[in-house]
């Protein structure tokens, strides 16, 4: 990949505290996420990142262009400021998690938009509603305002030393936003620079997270070339990236559980179990299933077992396939690593097809929490809720590289990383 140190431009704040400034990406948030940002802060970033709702579509004009317009006068006067040279960022993300106290360190750059499969592999498909949204946008402010999450094999483990070397004192900003602590520094030392950018010229980097802004940045580009606008050092060629290494301790891939609707009122996990000859079935009470980690509670059972319950919640259901040709038949034109996915196999042959006899308008919700899956069954707004094992990053990796596409919702990498940390100019 070919790294880029940008001129960014970032919160300046009197007291350097930017927690009530920054927000989770776009697309997690409901509409009232973005209403608590703004009244806690009416500058938060989401004023101008998420300026019509859903961003699941094509908003109207006038939205991304006041957009444009609020985010320059950010500029000018002076709630954002921009760094005098081209630079790196150095950025860590301190957070807990099943009871452990845990650091993510990343890179914030510029990574040359090649084209997808080629430096920068996806492991996703994208839909046109978002990029769509995405693009407005971008064309208006001319501005990258989060960055995608991408991850890397650090082979050498040293990359990273070389940011971390010359971003040496307090932070250059700091905060917290949903119990994460984050930090960033700025790091202008050209012997840093080129010291990153020849260790991974030759490495190739995984999107973990951001599949759409990747893509919309590189459309963005596209039509600036279109017009003969790009030369090779132009902004546009570059993607704002934050790159973590694969083996970093705090890279967390959590499971994606699901809260499935829509069901008639005869359902029960005890008559699925029956029509789903596949699956080998246990049954375990409720006060024995440790469904706050659920990775360690499902692992005890092998890999690719699945916690199954439904309204009544009397007692919890661990399935695990028993017939791997099951998943042949059903899904013959995908490789052997994207049939072995817990989450294709749940869809394929359970949500797909065994839940025919109960079908009717069916609609499923997503939550890397089983805490809210239990409680949509408990008080009956759902009729089943599946939690999962989380998806192991080397079968990230082994999809990516074949070419395929994880199925939607496979993974959730945890903690998101934080818009509003820098913005990337395209000009």
């Amino acid at each position: 990949m070919d790294i880029h140190p940008f001129r960014g431009w970032r919160y300046r704040p009197p007291a350097g505290d930017v927690s009530t400034y920054l927000s989770p990406p776009y697309d997690v948030l409901a509409a009232e996420d973005r209403d608590a940002l703004l009244a806690r802060n009416p500058k938060n970033v989401v004023a101008v990142d998420m300026p019509h709702f859903p961003p699941s579509e094509l908003g109207p004009q006038k939205e991304y262009q006041h957009a444009a317009w609020v985010l320059g006068e950010w500029k000018g006067e002076g709630t954002l400021r921009q760094d005098p040279r081209p630079s790196l960022y150095a950025y860590e993300q301190e957070y807990n998690w099943a009871g452990q106290t845990h650091h993510r360190r990343a890179l914030l750059c510029g990574i040359r938009a090649a084209g997808l499969g080629e430096d920068i592999i996806p492991h996703e498909h994208t839909f046109d509603g978002p990029k769509a949204d995405r693009l407005e946008l971008t064309r208006q402010t001319k501005t990258q305002l989060s960055p995608v999450f991408g991850f890397y094999n650090d082979a050498e483990e040293a990359v990273l030393e070389h940011v971390w070397a010359a971003g040496r004192g307090a932070p250059d900003l700091w905060g917290e936003l949903n119990g994460v602590q984050e930090r960033l520094w700025v790091v202008d030392d050209p012997g840093a620079i080129r010291a990153v950018r020849a260790a991974l010229k030759e490495t190739p980097l995984f999107i973990a997270d951001g599949h759409h802004r990747c893509t919309t940045a590189m459309n963005y580009r596209d039509e600036l070339a279109a017009d003969g606008g790009v030369g090779p050092d132009h902004e546009a060629n570059f993607i704002l990236f934050a790159l973590v290494p694969r083996d970093d301790p705090g890279l967390l891939v959590l499971p994606t559980h699901r809260i499935v609707r829509g069901l008639r009122d005869d359902f029960s996990v005890a008559r699925l179990a029956k029509v789903t000859e596949a699956f080998d079935w246990k049954r375990r009470s409720v006060d024995e299933a440790d469904l706050y980690d659920t990775g360690s509670f499902l692992r005890r059972y092998g890999r690719g077992a699945m916690a199954f319950f439904d309204r009544h919640m009397a007692e919890i259901w661990i399935a695990r396939l028993k017939d791997p040709e099951a998943m042949r038949r059903a899904s013959p034109d995908q490789i052997d690593a994207w049939r072995e996915l817990d989450v294709a196999i749940l869809h394929k042959l359970v949500i797909d097809r065994a839940l025919a006899p109960w079908r009717e308008d069916v609609f499923i919700e997503y939550t890397p929490r089983a805490q809210v899956a239990v409680a949509a069954c408990q008080s009956g707004r759902a009729q089943l809720g599946v939690c999962l094992q989380a998806t192991p990053i080397d079968a990230v990796e082994r999809i990516a590289l074949a070419g395929a596409a994880m199925p939607h919702k496979s993974t959730y990498f945890y903690p998101k990383i934080a818009t509003g940390i820098v913005f990337k100019p395209l000009e």
